[in-house]
């Protein structure tokens, strides 16, 4: 049996003990390999969006001030302004993320003064950061004086917009590329704003158990 043995090994040309080790490499580079292909077949990669720059999805609304847009003194409501600010901060964040948009959030707005009956209001509309699946918009608004066609700033604001699937389920949105030294700047502060958005949302459910 020995020299049987022994006769098998010659003809293999490798030791059993080896044989064996060599045996286990070979499998476990195939389990290995057959590991990583049912892991592309059931894991496929997501693709992520390419980044766009602010310039793409900026959005102005210019609408003159009409008598049913008006109170009795004459100015325009501070509720119409609200609405246009929503309207022109959503199609900003639509063009952006390229999807359906839902209103998350709106900071406070003042209202520093009137836009009165026959003047022009116009609304400027960008978007300042995305955060995966959320991004703040910020809104100027502007008054066109008649005949002279000066604007003087009356408000701003800043709305939090999430984008949506076909499903109605947060999806992520491309990043945002500022250029310009104003773009940066906005880019920046919108990061210190969402912090404070998330602080105080925090304190309010701590206040609420």
């Amino acid at each position: 049996m020995a020299d049987a043995d022994h006769s098998a090994r010659q003809v293999t040309g490798v030791p059993h003990r080896y044989a064996s080790e060599e045996k286990v490499k070979v499998s476990g580079k195939r389990g290995r390999a057959r590991s990583r292909q049912l892991a592309e077949v059931r894991m496929p990669k997501k693709t992520i969006p390419p980044r766009k720059t602010v310039r793409q999805s900026q959005s102005e609304i210019t609408q003159v001030v009409l008598p049913n847009d008006a109170n009795p003194l004459g100015t325009i409501l501070g509720g119409k302004v609200m609405h246009l600010v929503d309207i022109v901060a959503a199609i900003a964040a639509h063009r952006h993320s390229s999807s359906f948009v839902v209103t998350a959030a709106v900071d406070h707005m003042d209202f520093r003064c009137p836009i009165r009956v026959g003047e022009v209001i116009v609304l400027k509309s960008s978007v300042n950061r995305v955060f995966h699946c959320s991004m703040e918009v910020g809104v100027k608004v502007f008054r066109e004086e008649q005949f002279t066609n000066r604007r003087r700033h009356t408000s701003s604001a800043y709305l939090t917009f999430v984008a949506i699937d076909e499903n109605r389920k947060p999806k992520s949105a491309p990043k945002i590329f500022p250029e310009t030294t104003t773009e940066k700047r906005r880019y920046r502060e919108a990061e210190n704003r969402r912090r404070w958005r998330i602080s105080q949302l925090r304190s309010k459910q701590a206040r609420a158990r």
